[in-house]
């Protein structure tokens, strides 16, 4: 049983590396840099070489190179002009991937990013990313260009996933898609939100069937799903073997107010959990996701990932075993 954790790829380097390899990570995922059209790289075979060199250089710290995240541009979630160009661009990283031999991609599909209001503050001082629906009312944000309906957002994902999953499977390529964070199925910041509940994957599963079109299991995220039982989840979407890799984190909180804490101290019974992952089949990574900001830590949160990744790695011990 695997732990993943990532990095972007301007932080990339030996010392990182060898971090994450002391701490007792496995497997390593990175944002490369951009890709397509005016990017750091423009082909296929330059992305193919860029994500080769990675796997040499994690292999020599002992880590596998599993996983890229990315997220779903503008021109395709919002269907612009440029929407072709950038699905075929898409498929090519696909491509490079499968030359590569990096076989899961993590990603969003969302005009807009996360929202986030003020942090709460937990032990130690130590600050926890907040959400709370009333404050975010109070001054909502405006964001030009960005408005789309849910019809709309349907039309346009099921655009997408016709073209690329096929490719995906061509590659040997997994595509796990990250909730809607807040997961609160309502229009925000003017966008509709369609990846916030269970059944809207069931949905999405159904436009592109294949084990190339499935979830990151973002646990806080499931847990902040109203009317999704996080336990239920993991049997519903592990039972299907959906599930590519799991944000193993925890939450106090649901819906409209929480605030994402450590993994010992949220609303989650996180031995329960990872036994339910073991029931469904599920054979990882794992990962630590969103740390909360611990007073005097790094700009890395290196603490948070060291604590993180150590209590990971008990739960597997105790439920998996050794």
């Amino acid at each position: 049983m695997r732990i993943q954790d990532q990095l972007n790829h301007a932080h990339l380097n030996d010392e990182n590396l060898a971090f994450y390899r002391a701490i007792g990570v496995d497997d390593l995922t990175i944002y490369p840099p951009p890709f397509g059209h005016q990017g750091d790289l423009t082909t296929r075979a330059e992305m193919a070489d860029y994500l080769k060199q990675t796997r040499k250089q994690a292999e020599n710290h002992g880590l596998r190179f599993t996983n890229i995240a990315t997220s779903g541009p503008d021109e395709i979630t919002l269907a612009l002009p440029e929407r072709d160009a950038r699905i075929e661009q898409w498929c090519d990283m696909l491509r490079a991937m499968g030359d590569a031999g990096v076989p899961t991609l993590g990603y969003n599909f969302k005009p807009i990013g996360n929202f986030r209001t003020t942090s709460a503050t937990g032990r130690g001082g130590a600050k926890y990313s907040t959400f709370d629906y009333e404050e975010w009312q109070r001054e909502p944000k405006q964001y030009p260009g960005k408005q789309i309906d849910e019809a709309s957002m349907w039309a346009n994902i099921e655009y997408f996933l016709t073209r690329v999953i096929p490719v995906a499977e061509e590659c040997g390529v997994r595509m796990a898609l990250h909730p809607d964070d807040p997961p609160i199925p309502e229009a925000m910041g003017g966008a509709a939100r369609i990846v916030s509940t269970l059944d809207q994957y069931e949905r999405i599963f159904a436009l592109a069937p294949s084990q190339s079109n499935a979830m990151l299991f973002c646990q806080g995220c499931v847990t902040e799903m109203e009317h999704d039982d996080v336990y239920e989840g993991i049997r519903r979407i592990g039972s299907q073997g959906r599930i590519v890799y799991v944000h193993f984190r925890n939450v106090k909180g649901t819906g409209k107010y929480f605030e994402e804490v450590f993994c010992d101290e949220g609303d989650v019974d996180m031995l329960k959990a990872m036994q339910i992952y073991k029931d469904v089949g599920f054979e990882g990574p794992f990962m630590m996701d969103h740390t909360p900001q611990i007073p005097g830590d790094d700009a890395l949160s290196r603490a948070g990932h060291a604590l993180a990744t150590g209590y990971i790695r008990a739960c597997i011990q105790a439920v998996y075993g050794r």
